[in-house]
């Protein structure tokens, strides 16, 4: 899958196509080719889910951060 692919493909559509990918892989039915395909499919798209929550994690861990720096943050309400 090319890099501008990827770049294309929000969280959510690279789930929902992961989704699909493992339920046609669990119902069998295709060939061994098409099986290898759908494999290195979910890879590609297991990668990408990956990288979205990454950048999530990094997003909220700076954001916590910046919180706690913050003068009166650790003050109770």
């Amino acid at each position: 899958m090319a890099a501008t692919t990827e770049e294309a493909l929000g969280y959510e559509q690279a789930r929902d196509e992961l989704i699909e990918v493992v339920r046609r892989l669990e119902t069998g039915g295709t060939t061994l080719e098409e099986s290898l395909a759908l494999w290195e499919r979910g890879e590609e798209l297991a990668k990408v889910c990956r990288r979205w929550l990454e950048g999530a994690r990094a997003r909220l861990d700076a954001a916590l951060s910046t919180g706690e720096t913050e003068p009166g943050a650790d003050e109770d309400a």
